[in-house]
C-alpha cells in the first residue's frame, strides 16, 4: 500500500527514498566472493560488471568507452557531444578547463559548453568516433536525444552502432507536440535492428509504458549527482531513487506477467556515487547502474577530473554546473575493481559489489534484488 502524507487540506503525496535511506539486511547465509557473479546481459550482449557509463563527455571518448568495454562494462558515447561537434576536442576541453579557473565567473564553464555545442554535429566525426570503438571489439553504444533520433540514428547505425540509449531528463512513451511531428517511440524502436535504451523516469507508469515501447532497458533517473545536476532548483522535479528503482521493477514484473515472458532492465542513473550505492541500487530492483561523476576521477577520463553532464550546455535552461570536486587521480582499473586505501567507497567498486553480494549469501544479481532491506528511522 502506498504511504501517502497529508501536506496540507484536500492534498496528499507519496512518501518516498532515496539510497541513502535504505540498507541492506544481512542473511543467515554467506559465501566466499569468488563464487559471486555480477554478471548481466541486455538482449546478445553481456557484460561482466553491471555498469554503463553516464553519457556525458566529461568521462567517456572513444579511448574510455573501450577501456571500460575491455574492462567488462558499457561506455556509452554522446553522440550529440564534443567528439560529433569538434575535430580537435582536446583543445575544446582545455577552453573548458581555462573557464574553470575563472574564480570571478561562476557560469563561464557552462557558457563554454553552450558556445562548444552551438556548433553543429558533423556526421563524419561521429562515425570516425564509432569506428574507433567498433574497431577494438568491445559492444558500441551512443546516446542520442529524443529531439534528434530520428535524424540521426541511420548514420549511428550505419556507422556500427550495436547498442542505442536514447535518453533525456524525462523521457515519456507519449510526447504532446504543436511543433513538428513527435517522436513515435514505438513506432521508432520497432523499425531498428538494435536493442534500445530508453529513459529517464521516475515512476511505475511511465517505466510501463516505455517497456509497451518495446525498450529492451528502461533508465530510472536523470543522472542526479548533488552539486551537480540542477534539475530539482530548475524544474522542481525531482527522483527518489530507491522507490523510483523499485517502482520501475514492479513495471518489469508485471510487464513480464502481461508479455508472457518478455524482460526489460532496469538501469538506476542518479544518486549513485559509492559502491554501496551500487549495492543498495542492485537491491532494490536495478540490473545495473549508469555511472558518472563515480567515474571522473579516472585518469582516463578526458575531463581532467571535472564533470558535468549534457544538460549543462543546453541553449536556453542549463540544469547542470561543471563540477571540479574530484580529490583524487586513480586509474580506472582500481576504480572498478582495487585494491583500493581509501575507505569511503570511491574505488573499487565492483569489487565491494561482489563482497556484498557475498556477506549477504547471494551468487548472482538476480537473486541479490530480493535481499532484504530496512529503511533508517
Amino acid at each position: 500500500m502506498r504511504d501517502l502524507v497529508e501536506i496540507g487540506m484536500g492534498r496528499t503525496a507519496r512518501r518516498a527514498y532515496e539510497l541513502d535511506d535504505v540498507e541492506i539486511i544481512p542473511s543467515r547465509r554467506t559465501r566466499s566472493s569468488k563464487d559471486v557473479s555480477t554478471a548481466w546481459q541486455i538482449d546478445a550482449y553481456r557484460f561482466e560488471i553491471p555498469l554503463v557509463t553516464h553519457p556525458t563527455d566529461a568521462i567517456v571518448s572513444p579511448g574510455t568507452a573501450v577501456a571500460v568495454g575491455e574492462l567488462g562494462g558499457l561506455g556509452v558515447l554522446n553522440a550529440e557531444g564534443l567528439w560529433a561537434r569538434h575535430a580537435d576536442v582536446d583543445e575544446a576541453l582545455f577552453r573548458l578547463v581555462r573557464a574553470m579557473e575563472d574564480a570571478e565567473d561562476p557560469t563561464a564553464a557552462v557558457r563554454v559548453l553552450q558556445e562548444l555545442h552551438a556548433a553543429p554535429i558533423r556526421v563524419d566525426l561521429i562515425s570516425e568516433a564509432i569506428k574507433q570503438i567498433r574497431e577494438s571489439g568491445v559492444t558500441v553504444a551512443v546516446r542520442v536525444s529524443p529531439q534528434h533520433a530520428a535524424e540521426l540514428t541511420p548514420d549511428l547505425l550505419a556507422a556500427g552502432v550495436e547498442i542505442l540509449v536514447l535518453q533525456g531528463t524525462i523521457i515519456s512513451a507519449e510526447h504532446v507536440s504543436r511543433d513538428g511531428e513527435p517522436l513515435n517511440l514505438k513506432q521508432f524502436i520497432a523499425d531498428l535492428d538494435v536493442p534500445v535504451i530508453a529513459g529517464g523516469v521516475g515512476d511505475y507508469r511511465t517505466a510501463m509504458h516505455l517497456m509497451r515501447t518495446g525498450a529492451a532497458g528502461v533508465i530510472v533517473g536523470y543522472g542526479y549527482t548533488p552539486g551537480v545536476t540542477s534539475t530539482d532548483a530548475v524544474l522542481g522535479i525531482g527522483v527518489p531513487m530507491a522507490t523510483a528503482i523499485a517502482d520501475a521493477a514492479a513495471a518489469r514484473r508485471d510487464y513480464l506477467d502481461e508479455t508472457g515472458g518478455r524482460y526489460v532492465h532496469v538501469l538506476a542513473d542518479g544518486g549513485v556515487l559509492t559502491s554501496g550505492d551500487i549495492a543498495k541500487a542492485i537491491a532494490c530492483g536495478a540490473d545495473a547502474v549508469m555511472l558518472g561523476e563515480s567515474l571522473a576521477a579516472a585518469t582516463e577520463a578526458p575531463g581532467q577530473g571535472l564533470y558535468w553532464t549534457a544538460a549543462a550546455a543546453h541553449p536556453s535552461v542549463p540544469r547542470s554546473h561543471v563540477s571540479a570536486g574530484v580529490d583524487q587521480e586513480v586509474d580506472l582499473r582500481s576504480l572498478l575493481f582495487g585494491p583500493a586505501a581509501d575507505p569511503r567507497g570511491v574505488t573499487n567498486l565492483f569489487g565491494a559489489l561482489r563482497r556484498a553480494m557475498a556477506k549477504t549469501g547471494y551468487s548472482d544479481l538476480k537473486e541479490f534484488q530480493k535481499v532484504g532491506l530496512t529503511v533508517r528511522g
